[in-house]
C-alpha cells in the first residue's frame, strides 16, 4: 500500500502546526523532523522519522516515549550502508546523481527497512532501474518528490511504482491534497446480469470506437448504456477477429449518444471522448482501473439497440455497430457477438441508483426509454 512521509524541515514555524494536524488528520504515514522535541509531540499513529547528518550511531538514549521510529542518515558510500544494515529502525538517504550512486541505491533498497532516494535528474529511469534491482526486497522504497504531479507519476512508474514519497509541503492544503492522491484508488463495480428482451436493426448512425493507452485483459470492457441509470459490459477488441489483427487497446463502445461510467461515479456522453480523458476498466468480476483515452473514432454505421432488462425489471438499452466483430461480456467473462444475441441471453452490466445531470449523480425524477 503505498504512503507518504512529509519532510517539515522547510515549513515556517508559523505553518508547522497546522501542516502537522493536516498529517495526523489525514493520516499521513510519517513525519520526518530534525528536531526530536517536534517528533515527540507526535501521536504513534505516525512514523516519526528524526533526520540527522551523520551515518555513525545515534548518540545517546532518549527515553522510549521520546525516541524516534526511525533515523534517517545519510548514505554516501558501501561503509555507510554496512553500518546501517541489520538495523531495524535504519533508514538511508541516498542522493543519486551518477552511476555509482545509483548502484548504491539499488544495494540499499534490497537491505534496508527504508529507502529514501533523491534523484537529480527528472527522468524516471533511475527510479526503474531501483524498483526493478528491490523487487524481491521486503523494505520500503521511499522517492523524493517536488509536488503532487510528480508524486502521481511517481507512484505509476513500472506499474508498481515507488511504495512511498517524501514530500516538503508548501502549507495545510497540499498535505491534504497529498492525502486524497493516496487513496485515490478505483472502488470495485457490483456487476449485475442481464436479460436480453430484444435486439433490433435500427439503421445508419455514427457509433465512436474508444483507444485507450492501455491493453485491456480478455474479461474486460468499459461499462456504456443509453440510460443513465443501467450499462452493458461491453468488450475490447482484445480476443480474435476473422479479417483484422486483434487491437486490445480498443473497445468498439456504442452510438454517440450513449453514456460511459468514468471515474468518482461521474459519465461522459460518448461524443465527449477526447485525447487525455479518463475511464473505468471493468474486469468481469467487478474489478476496476483508471484508463487513458488515446483518441476516440467516430464513424458512420448501421446499428442494432439491444433492450434488456435485470432481475428486478430495471430496463437497460445498448446501441452499438450492427456487426459480428462487435461484442458485450456475459456472466463469467463469456463474450458473446452482438449479432447472434437471442432473447432470453444474459449479458453482464452495472445498474446505477442515479439519475444524472452534466454527468454527475443527482437524486431528481427521470424517466427516459
Amino acid at each position: 500500500m503505498r504512503f507518504a512521509w512529509l519532510d517539515v524541515r522547510s515549513v515556517p514555524r508559523s505553518q508547522m502546526q497546522a501542516v502537522l494536524d493536516a498529517a495526523i488528520h489525514s493520516r499521513i504515514g510519517g513525519v520526518v523532523a530534525d528536531d526530536p522535541e517536534l517528533l515527540a509531540t507526535l501521536p504513534p499513529t505516525v512514523t516519526r522519522v528524526l533526520m540527522t547528518g551523520v551515518a555513525a550511531d545515534h548518540e545517546g538514549e532518549e527515553p522510549a516515549e521520546r525516541k524516534p521510529d526511525a533515523l534517517l542518515r545519510p548514505v554516501a558510500n558501501t561503509d555507510d550502508l554496512a553500518r546501517l544494515a541489520g538495523d531495524d529502525t535504519a533508514a538511508g538517504f541516498v542522493d543519486v546523481r551518477d552511476d555509482r550512486t545509483l548502484r548504491l541505491a539499488c544495494a540499499a533498497a534490497g537491505v534496508l527497512p527504508y529507502t529514501v532516494i533523491d534523484f537529480a535528474d527528472p527522468t524516471k529511469i533511475p527510479l526503474e532501474i531501483v524498483l526493478a534491482a528491490a523487487e524481491r526486497a521486503s523494505g520500503r522504497l521511499i522517492t523524493v518528490v517536488s509536488g503532487l504531479e510528480e508524486a502521481a507519476i511517481v507512484f505509476d512508474v513500472l506499474e508498481r511504482g515507488s511504495d512511498g514519497v517524501l514530500l516538503a509541503p508548501a502549507d495545510a492544503d497540499e498535505v491534504f491534497a497529498l492525502a486524497r492522491l493516496l487513496t485515490a484508488a478505483t472502488a470495485e463495480l457490483r456487476l449485475s446480469t442481464l436479460i436480453v428482451d430484444s435486439v433490433e436493426h435500427v439503421g445508419l448512425g455514427d457509433r465512436v470506437c474508444v483507444d485507450t493507452c492501455s491493453h485491456f485483459a480478455e474479461d474486460e470492457g468499459i461499462l456504456v448504456g443509453s440510460y443513465s441509470s443501467g450499462f452493458v459490459l461491453c468488450c475490447s477488441e482484445t480476443h480474435p477477429l476473422p479479417y483484422m489483427p486483434t487491437r486490445p487497446f480498443r473497445v468498439n463502445a456504442g452510438a454517440l449518444h450513449s453514456y460511459v461510467l468514468g471515474l468518482d461515479n461521474r459519465t461522459n456522453y460518448l461524443s465527449e471522448l477526447r485525447s487525455g480523458s479518463t475511464l473505468l476498466a471493468v474486469g468481469a468480476d467487478g474489478r476496476t482501473r483508471r484508463v487513458v483515452v488515446g483518441r476516440a473514432k467516430l464513424e458512420s454505421r448501421p446499428l442494432l439497440t439491444i433492450t434488456a432488462h435485470a432481475e428486478d425489471g430495471q430496463p437497460v438499452s445498448l446501441t452499438v455497430q450492427d456487426d459480428w466483430h462487435v461484442r458485450v461480456l456475459g456472466p463469467g467473462g463469456k463474450v458473446l457477438n452482438v449479432t447472434e444475441l437471442q432473447v432470453g441471453d444474459e449479458l453482464l452490466g452495472y445498474l446505477a441508483t442515479d439519475q444524472r445531470h452534466v454527468g454527475l449523480p443527482i437524486g431528481e425524477f427521470c424517466k427516459e426509454s
